[in-house]
């Protein structure tokens, strides 16, 4: 079998993986059943890789233009939170609600929904997302894959306010590191990784009911898997909830941005990756997460413009994914990439498997 035959037949099983699986997880707005790669492509670095896209609108995105430029086929646009959908919440698909494929009772998070649901059935190995708060970390850690989400200002983004960056979900940092490479120009891979890390179960502000000591747990073993972890007295950034509403709202950032964005800057002039839980709880149930947010460990991270990650952490005696988010400075995205290469993905078993 020739390299375009090769491509050819994976795009065609990505396209087959759809068929089989969208029917039951509702991961698809649209598919593009006529996908294949282009015929003098073999060249260029992604030939032939199949890719989805975030929302109807994903394909004009300047990331997937540029992965399409460098050889990735775009098999279809991913489920996002339907009209009317309040915004913490999950994503509708063409043929109902999105579901997580671990658990189809709950929530894969959102708004990256059908983007994290497509790579964790394996319908796609790489899918576009945008952060705006948590939108592509979030899921990623309730779906058990890998979500990065890119420094404010290094890739071109239509949200004015500068909360949301571009970002990708993969099956491993594998896929993180070709998307960089084909979208951030001179991206170069990380070097010598470290060894050190400061963690923070509530970066000082998310502790109380809401944060789940199992999630909590798993999420800090996983990080001890990866660092020599370190715990600062006295390290905690402001609460970044009102501002964050404020500068979505059409305000400039205000003290809770400078002041956390100058802790973050001395934190980092002694350590090069913070970690957290991504979430401060397991998914919820399709009728909404009430009074909690979700967001509460990754927003604070927009409002400052920091790139994070989520990795898979393991799984909860219930059977949910879990993330651990890892934040560094600005644009050290390539160190996160370098990072989450040394996280295997995660294999299922069991009850542990996508259904």
């Amino acid at each position: 079998m020739d390299v375009a035959e090769s491509v050819a037949e994976s795009v065609a099983e990505s396209l087959a993986r759809i068929a089989e699986a969208d029917p039951r997880l509702c991961a698809f707005l649209e598919v593009w059943e006529d996908a294949a790669p282009v015929p003098d492509g073999s060249e260029l670095p992604l030939y032939g890789l199949p890719f989805a896209v975030k929302g109807r609108a994903g394909l004009r995105s300047y990331a997937a233009r540029k992965l399409v430029e460098a050889g990735a086929v775009p098999v279809g646009a991913t489920s996002v939170p339907g009209p009317g959908t309040y915004w913490q919440t999950w994503g509708l698909g063409a043929r109902g609600r999105t579901l997580n494929p671990y658990r189809r009772d709950l929530t894969p998070g959102g708004s990256s929904a059908g983007s994290a649901v497509a790579v964790a059935a394996g319908m796609v190995p790489l899918a576009t997302g945008s952060d705006g708060a948590g939108s592509v970390r979030i899921p990623a850690a309730w779906c058990g894959v890998f979500g990065l989400r890119t420094t404010r200002g290094l890739l071109p983004s239509p949200d004015r306010t500068g909360l949301a960056t571009a970002g990708v979900l993969g099956r491993s940092a594998a896929e993180l590191e070709a998307y960089l490479g084909c979208v951030v120009e001179g991206y170069e891979a990380a070097g010598v990784l470290p060894g050190r890390a400061v963690w923070s179960p509530d970066l000082g502000f998310a502790a109380g009911p809401d944060l789940d000591e199992e999630v909590v747990g798993i999420a800090r073993a996983a990080a001890e898997r990866l660092f020599r972890l370190e715990e600062p007295p006295g390290f905690a950034l402001l609460d970044p909830k009102e501002e964050w509403f404020a500068i979505r709202g059409g305000s400039a950032p205000g003290v809770v941005a400078r002041e956390n964005a100058a802790r973050l800057a001395e934190l980092f002039t002694g350590v090069r990756v913070l970690a957290t839980p991504t979430t401060p709880f397991r998914p919820h149930g399709h009728e909404g997460p009430g009074g909690r947010f979700s967001t509460s460990l990754t927003w604070a991270f927009n409002v400052s413009g920091h790139p994070a990650v989520s990795v898979p952490a393991g799984f909860t005696e219930d059977g949910c994914p879990v993330g651990l988010q890892l934040v560094s400075d600005f644009g050290t995205e390539g160190l996160l990439a370098g990072v989450a290469a040394s996280v295997p993905p995660w294999t299922p078993n069991g009850t542990n498997s996508p259904r």
